[in-house]
């Protein structure tokens, strides 16, 4: 039986998603490539820079030119417009979504929202393939539930970064995470890795706080959720943590700036 891993990066602060392009070279050189890629970002996008620490936490997750990697919840492209370059052409990027059945339970998602949402996968390739140069990976996407077979042990890494807590917050609406762990370990190849960033709930919080509705996961949850798949936890890393974000019972993580988004109420209805 192949075994697949786990990385995890503690994260405090969700930030808001920006867009940019980049433009890659220096294929010998990974360190060098991911730095001019990172350069040639946008300044809103190198603002993220000191929370998101973009290089540490592609290194620390093994990516490399020339791999296959899933982004779940790629949105509008913060992480994309850094792989695509940095795969370069010999990798391949797969964009996954969550299951179209999963966005209702979304308090923002409309029926416009919803009908969006059914071609996704047409939308989202096509927005991608405008941030690519020559040089960048090619690209799939897919929903989850919609896995197509000839995606099965493809991946090199399945990347969850800010996308975990609310597969964990609805699965008992859909067994939506269970499904979505499931795909990901076919995904991967064998010894393939899982890297989640996500933001991090205090142990000693209260587990019904910490279930992902409001933006936070213990640390002992996420490792438990994969380990119960198959997966070996491999390691972590707190390069993304933010001591100052002490969150209480009552707290979300929309709370902070710079999104400042809603209200502990508005979370409930996520």
């Amino acid at each position: 039986m192949r075994t697949n891993h786990l990385r995890m990066i503690i994260a405090a602060i969700c930030f808001a998603l920006v867009t940019g392009s980049a433009k890659a070279d220096n294929h010998a050189n990974p360190d060098k490539r991911l730095a001019n890629i990172l350069s040639s970002q946008p300044e809103a996008a190198k603002a993220r820079y000191k929370y998101r620490n973009p290089k540490a936490t592609l290194k620390f997750f093994g990516i490399k030119p020339g791999m296959t990697v899933a982004e779940v919840l790629p949105g509008r492209g913060w992480y994309t417009k850094i792989l695509l370059p940095y795969l370069g052409k010999d990798g391949h990027l797969i964009g996954i979504d969550y299951a179209q059945k999963m966005w209702p339970y979304f308090w923002f998602a409309d029926e416009q929202f919803i009908e969006r949402k059914t071609i996704w996968v047409d939308t989202w390739t096509r927005d991608a393939a405008g941030w690519r140069t020559p040089d960048s990976a090619r690209i799939s996407a897919y929903q989850y539930g919609q896995m197509p077979d000839k995606l099965n042990g493809t991946a090199d890494v399945v990347l969850f970064i800010r996308a975990l807590h609310h597969l964990v917050r609805l699965n008992e609406k859909g067994n939506y995470l269970s499904q979505a762990l499931d795909e990901t370990y076919d995904i991967l190849k064998p010894g393939g890795i899982v890297g989640i960033v996500q933001h991090h709930a205090q142990e000693d919080r209260p587990d019904k706080w910490a279930d992902g509705s409001n933006g936070y996961l213990k640390k002992s949850l996420v490792i438990k959720i994969m380990q119960d798949k198959g997966f070996k936890f491999e390691g972590e890393s707190d390069v993304n943590a933010n001591p100052k974000d002490q969150a209480e019972p009552g707290d979300i993580v929309w709370r902070l700036p710079p999104t400042l988004r809603g209200s502990v109420d508005d979370a409930k209805k996520r």
